[in-house]
């Protein structure tokens, strides 16, 4: 089975010959984003993500008895990892969930062996998901041109994103009516107000899987999970829907969600430069490689919210070189969040630390 899948090599890529300025430019634009939150907050907050809806600990267990094809990189071998993950709202605002965007699942894990990526020390791997399978713009250009939109945007009345993330929400019922599917450009301004736990999250673009190449993913599993899927949180009447509906589950109940990948069988039909592109899941299905289980807990202590908001960092580039992000976005995104970390750090004055155990993350 392993041979129907396309090999890793250095050619997979295929950089654009001014790729470096189109990444200064978005490093720019983000960072001018990021100074007009700063001087709104009087704090630095993230980019994007900047509103953490839940902060929560457990483990990844990766089981030993995968096929070879899969068993790749951290699920080489079977083992039990802890985990940090946090669950937050797209933008790099705090507003109201009334502006229902995309979302993010963040998920670091300790405790990894192994080559890393360049710069990165430190043993640790991140995933960074997101709701929706494919990213809005196939790649660095075309996001540096949604990054001034957003830009612009920022001093906006937060009414105004509200009205917008409506009207994309409307717009893209009326497209899965017609089409079957989401738009990915409407469902990032105007994702539905679903319950964080009970959604998908994707990789959106590729990263290298050891032998192959692949695009990994986080589905609920847990019983009361999936019975909350399709669940409308109403954050018009709640402007911290999100966070509420988080920090009730745990209080009582675990999540679980299994951990899969989608291996690249061709270029030509699942590109790595192009993540507005869907791969064929009929041609290549999300097959599973760990389970996450995340016990019930305090998803939203003081302690734990700050240490996730002012000292967690959570970067693409905390990585195994065996998953090396792949691809124009991700190659965006391996030199931006470095630059917006650091700038977010080093405004509010705290050190960026890498944790070397779970017992660091408060209670």
């Amino acid at each position: 089975m392993a041979e129907t899948y396309l090999r890793y090599h250095d050619g997979v890529e295929t950089p654009a010959p001014d790729e470096a300025e189109t990444i200064d430019a978005i490093i720019a634009s983000m960072t001018r984003e990021s100074e007009t939150t700063a001087k709104r907050y009087g704090h630095a907050v993230r980019a994007s993500h900047a509103k953490i809806s839940g902060v929560v600990t457990g483990e990844l267990q990766v089981p030993d008895d995968l096929p070879s094809e899969l068993k790749q990189g951290l699920f080489a071998k079977g083992g039990t990892y802890p985990v940090i993950v946090r669950f937050a709202q797209g933008p790099g605002e705090r507003l109201k969930d009334s502006v229902s965007t995309h979302r993010g699942m963040a998920i670091k894990v300790l405790g990894v062996a192994g080559e890393k990526l360049q710069g990165h020390g430190a043993q640790t791997q991140d995933f960074v998901l997101a709701t929706g399978p494919v990213f809005p713009n196939p790649d660095a250009k075309g996001f540096l041109g949604s990054m001034k939109q957003l830009e612009a945007g920022t001093k906006a009345p937060e009414a105004l994103k509200a009205a917008v993330s409506r009207t994309a929400r409307a717009a893209d019922t009326i497209v899965k009516v017609v089409t079957g599917e989401s738009s990915p450009l409407l469902d990032f301004f105007g994702h539905e107000p679903l319950h964080p736990l009970a959604e998908p999250y994707y990789s959106q673009a590729a990263l290298r899987y050891g032998d192959h190449i692949a695009k990994i993913a986080a589905f609920p599993t847990g019983a009361k999970q999936v019975a909350l899927a399709g669940e409308d949180l109403h954050p018009g009447e709640d402007p911290d829907a999100f966070r509420h509906a988080v920090a009730a589950y745990f209080t009582g109940d675990a999540a679980m969600f299994e951990i899969r990948v989608q291996l690249c069988t061709n270029l030509d039909d699942m590109p790595v430069e192009d993540a507005s592109k869907r791969w064929d899941e009929a041609a290549s299905p999300y097959r599973t490689v760990a389970r996450l289980v995340l016990p019930a807990q305090d998803s939203q202590s003081e302690a734990r919210t700050r240490y996730a908001d002012d000292v967690l960092s959570f970067r693409p580039a905390h990585s195994l070189a065996a998953h090396r992000p792949l691809g124009s976005l991700m190659r965006a995104r391996l030199k931006t969040y470095q630059a917006l970390s650091s700038f977010r750090h080093g405004r509010n004055q705290t050190p960026e630390t890498e944790p070397t155990a779970i017992e660091q993350v408060p209670a």
